[in-house]
Order: C-alpha cells, then structure tokens, then sequence
C-alpha cells in the first residue's frame, strides 16, 4: 500500500492521474512495473487498472449494473461482484434494500448516500480484479469504523493488489507500507507514518492537526 498525502491543491490528485494516464507528464516519466505508462497500449494499462475517482460516478441501473460496468480483461461474474461488494462494506445497506443486489440506483445515485456511493464506486472497481487500485480521496464520506474495515479488507483479501491511496485523513493512510507526502507540487517526504512523524515537518503539521479526531487515536 502507498499512500499520498498533503493539503488540498498539493498535487495528490494530479500524481494519482499520471498513473492511470488521464494526462502525460511534459516533463520526467512515470513507470508502472518499471515501464513508461507511454510505452503500454491503452488496453494493456487499463486491464492493470482500477481507478476510484474523488466524485463518485453512478447510473441510472441497477446495484448490479453498476458495480458490473466497464469492461475487464476478464468478464466480471457475479461472483465477483458480490466479492467486491463484500469488501467495499456495501452489503450493510443493499441488505436493507427491498431488492438487493437488483435494486435501482436513480442516475448520479440521486437515491443513495454520499458514502454509498464510494462504497459502490469501489466495489466497481474492486469487482475488475486490477494488479492495482488507485482510490482518489475516495474513502473521504465514509465514517471512521467504515474506513478501517475496508482498509482491513483490501489488506487480508486482496493481499496480492497493489493499492495507492490518496488522502487527507491520517487515520486512512497511517498504516500503508510507504506514504509520500506533497507540498506545492513536490514530494516533502517519504516513509512510514513512524518514519515521518520524526523526519517530515509537513507530515507532522497534518499529523498535529488531526490528533484530536477519533481515527488518529486508533
């Protein structure tokens, strides 16, 4: 797990973006696997790819449809989607739905919560079985009890996944393998949240400025 942390407008989002190639960089290069993203066909790095985007994006179908939808190197099953939703902690509430799994989603997820919807939007692309998740601040509406259990989650079922976290919560990112943090569009520091605590001043200034919250005590 990587994690990327920093204050809003640091460059988090654009650093996820140059991964999944939604833009190149004009300048350096980014590898995936020790490959320029240049150099993979457009279905080679999507196949490797599953990308949660900070505005979580429904349509107007079913809770099926939703979590099914896009295309995958492999056909996505049923199986598979009540795997991911499984793992996203999306099941609690389809449970409380008159339908389930079939009930309707209104276009943009009018009729569920803010937090529904990134559940669903990660098991969507949970559901896809991607070498690597990149999740764009996208655990942001989930309450702290969610947060951890999914974080849990993809640690102990996904062990073999490769995923990349950006954030602006310290409980979401405290326990990922490596944290980069930005500042102004560059990298103020590296390392585990122990590591950075010593080391990182912008790290520690977040870090401070969250203590008070319920997740940083956990």
């Amino acid at each position: 797990t990587l994690a990327i942390i920093g204050a809003t407008g640091s460059g988090k989002s654009t650093l996820a973006g140059l991964a999944a190639r939604l833009y190149d960089a004009s300048e350096g290069e980014v590898l995936i696997d020790g490959k320029n993203v240049k150099d993979y066909s457009f279905r080679g790095l999507y196949d490797k790819m599953g990308y949660v985007t900070q505005k979580a994006v429904l349509f107007s179908d079913t809770i099926e449809g939703n979590v099914a939808f896009g295309e995958a190197a492999q056909a996505i099953t049923e199986e598979d989607v009540k795997k991911a939703i499984d793992i996203s902690q999306a099941q609690e509430f389809i449970d409380k739905m008159e339908e389930g799994l079939y009930s309707h989603i209104a276009q943009s997820g009018g009729n569920v919560s803010g937090g529904q919807k990134q559940r669903l939007s990660i098991a969507r692309a949970i559901a896809r079985n991607p070498e690597i998740l990149i999740f764009d601040d996208s655990f942001s509406a989930l309450d702290y009890k969610t947060d951890k259990e999914l974080r849990r989650r993809l640690s102990t079922d996904l062990k073999g996944t490769t995923c990349v976290i950006v954030a602006q919560r310290i409980g979401t990112i405290r326990h990922a393998d490596k944290i980069i943090v930005l500042d102004d569009g560059k990298m103020a520091g590296i390392g585990t949240h122990e590591e950075l605590m010593k080391n990182c001043e912008v790290y520690q200034e977040i870090a401070l400025s969250q203590l008070s919250k319920a997740e940083d005590r956990k």
